[in-house]
């Protein structure tokens, strides 16, 4: 019997056999890799990948198609974790984690920010994404798809486009075209905030209004901010900043006591037209 599509989970199940090829192209796998497959469905990336691995673990919140998959495949080729991605702790599953998925477009920033958390486990990751939301992805300083999405993944991954994906490709077509992107976690040598909290806090705060000037933004916090030290003019907007500068603004913050304690705001949702 066909499963019909849920789209309270966000369903759109790939049907084009030259776009699985592609994405298990750019994954590369070989035999003894750890692959995570995230939203199998109806298997059109699980089964080319099981071709390339010796084992697959994939992550499935729909209990029919997880069903379906335990008939389809042994234990020792096939492990299921039944669940909602958001609620999985992937530290769980040890280093080089290498995941790959079609993810529900109604949750990929959140699921997107839940991964960034384990990074250091990660050894890559391949994505189908709604185009606009890699296009936010991996904009530079000054583009008009520069946000907070933008300078959170680009202080942790190395993130590259790597082709698009039309509607007709799926079944039921999305109202939107997708892609296909590339993260790798960058190494310990990378730029890091001496706080993470700190970084989060101010990124957020500093796109959560992001057509006033930073002074006025930042409010409170302004007078603590060398802005000239820091090569940043304070009637600067916050799309004008690149990564390094938003962390040395964090760590300038950090150090005068003004953030890094308390939370942050959660991210914004896809279906938002701005993540900031």
């Amino acid at each position: 019997m066909k499963h019909q599509a849920r789209k309270r989970f966000g369903q759109h199940f790939l049907v084009d056999q030259s776009i699985t090829d592609g994405i298990v192209r750019a994954v590369n796998p070989r035999r003894t890799d750890l692959v995570i497959e995230i939203g199998p469905g109806l298997s059109a990336l699980t089964l080319p990948l099981l071709e390339k691995l010796d084992h697959l673990r994939v992550i499935e919140i729909d209990r029919d198609l997880a069903a379906r998959l335990r008939r389809q495949h042994t234990p020792e080729r096939l492990s299921i974790t039944e669940a909602d991605v958001l609620q999985v702790d992937f530290t769980e599953f040890g280093p080089r984690q290498r995941i790959v998925g079609n993810l529900p477009y109604n949750i990929s920033s959140p699921l997107l920010f839940h991964l960034r958390a384990v990074a250091d486990l990660v050894y890559d990751q391949h994505f189908m994404l709604q185009r606009e939301v890699i296009d936010r992805m991996v904009a530079q300083p000054g583009d008009s798809d520069y946000g907070r999405l933008s300078v959170m993944l680009q202080a942790r991954y190395d993130i590259e486009k790597l082709f698009d994906v039309p509607p007709e490709c799926f079944d039921p077509p999305p109202r939107v075209v997708s892609a296909i992107v590339r993260m790798i976690p960058l190494g310990a040598e990378r730029l890091k905030p001496k706080s993470e909290l700190a970084f989060e806090q101010v990124v957020a705060r500093a796109f959560g209004q992001r057509r006033k000037m930073l002074r006025r933004v930042l409010a409170d916090w302004a007078p603590d901010v060398p802005w000239e030290a820091l090569g940043i003019a304070d009637t600067s907007r916050a799309e004008a900043l690149s990564v390094a500068q938003f962390i040395g603004l964090a760590d300038a913050l950090y150090a005068a006591g003004r953030v890094g304690s308390g939370t942050i705001m959660e991210p914004v949702a896809d279906s938002d037209a701005s993540d900031d």
